[in-house]
């Protein structure tokens, strides 16, 4: 019997997130272990009089990287190309039967393979932005993430499924809750130009005049809870140093240090990983600012390696080197999106052209 929360967030994923109509083509896409929700995800797009396809995502990228040759890493499939060019709807469910199996993989193939796959990305971005593609990514707790979580199976799946606000009699109307309640800082912040994050080892200063701080509501994550925005591209300025370890394609970058000079990396350090942190910051375009949020789900309070969840945490903020949101207003572009989160709970503040909104994680508006 499948567990009914999974059924639940099919429908919550379906019927609110991406919003299935008849006759969208809807593709879906996990690993065979994310198989209950896959089905019930194809379930519920078939009720919708949609047409559901399935892409089981085998782990051979541990077998890719170690055995290609350049060519090979630089070649992009026409299939993926059409698949991105194609669908209506995208619905991703994020599951790894293991999180560390890339670790000895040479950054420089890693960061090869990124670069070559900038077209798609920035197809993707574009149809989002022009409403073309509705899209949305999902959990599906396994023992690898339990571990990583450092948690029991049965508690991180209830960890995972109350983060989406599951046990809640009705999901959806709770995520059309926090979607008011949002609404009005995004209000308040599209009308600020300057910002500025001081806290811990950190005093970094931004432009987002014309930019728009985008509300994020249960659509295109799950779980959510965060508002963020593009900075003007050569406008940061300072340093910032990271709380929690940055994770990229199962490697853990510690104490990740950023100084930005006119929106530019200009000195990055990092504890442990550092050559992997330098090897990304030569992918075109992820030395520069494509995202900076604020969390503002304060029902996920422990990091736990996976950062569906972890950016959400309230009372933290991330930002994401490299591709920019085109619905933000940002026009970075580049194959990375890599998001690394501090925590802003202790002796911390954000500035709105120099007034304090937000204090030691809490908004003051």
């Amino acid at each position: 019997m499948v567990d009914q929360r999974i059924e639940k967030l099919a429908k919550l994923s379906v019927d609110y997130s991406v919003e299935v109509k008849p006759k969208d083509k809807v593709l879906i896409q996990g690993i065979d272990e994310t198989y209950p929700l896959i089905n019930e995800l194809y379930k519920r797009c078939l009720q919708k009089d949609a047409y559901p396809t399935i892409i089981a995502n085998l782990d051979v990228q541990y077998t890719f990287f170690k055995n290609a040759k350049e060519h090979q890493l630089t070649f992009v499939s026409p299939f993926e190309k059409t698949l991105a060019e194609t669908f209506d709807v995208a619905i991703s469910i994020h599951c790894e039967a293991n999180p560390k199996r890339l670790s000895n993989i040479d950054p420089a193939k890693m960061r090869l393979r990124a670069a070559a796959r900038k077209e798609l990305a920035e197809i993707f971005y574009r149809r989002v932005a022009e409403g073309k593609l509705r899209w949305t990514a999902l959990p599906f707790p396994n023992n690898a993430a339990a571990q990583e979580a450092s948690m029991a199976l049965q508690e991180y799946e209830n960890f995972v499924y109350d983060s989406c606000l599951l046990s809640k009699p009705d999901p959806i109307a709770e995520w059309k809750k926090i979607n008011k309640q949002q609404e009005g800082v995004s209000k308040f912040l599209n009308k600020a130009s300057e910002f500025h994050i001081k806290g811990e080892d950190t005093d970094l200063a931004f432009n987002a005049k014309g930019r728009k701080w985008i509300n994020s509501r249960g659509k295109e994550n799950m779980p959510d809870g965060e508002i963020f925005t593009a900075p003007i591209e050569k406008s940061a300025n300072g340093t910032i140093r990271f709380t929690y370890p940055g994770l990229h394609l199962g490697r853990e970058v510690e104490d990740i240090k950023l100084t930005f000079k006119d929106g530019k990396v200009t000195r990055a350090s990092a504890a442990k990983s550092e050559d992997f942190l330098h090897q990304i910051l030569k992918v075109e375009g992820a030395n520069r600012i494509g995202e900076l949020a604020i969390g503002t789900n304060y029902g996920i309070t422990r990091f736990t390696k996976n950062m569906l969840f972890d950016e959400k945490m309230g009372g933290t903020i991330h930002m994401a080197l490299g591709n920019a949101y085109p619905e933000s207003g940002g026009v970075n572009k580049s194959s990375i999106h890599w998001d690394i989160l501090k925590d802003m709970k202790k002796d911390a503040k954000i500035l709105a052209d120099g007034e304090p909104f937000y204090k030691n994680g809490k908004f003051l508006i």
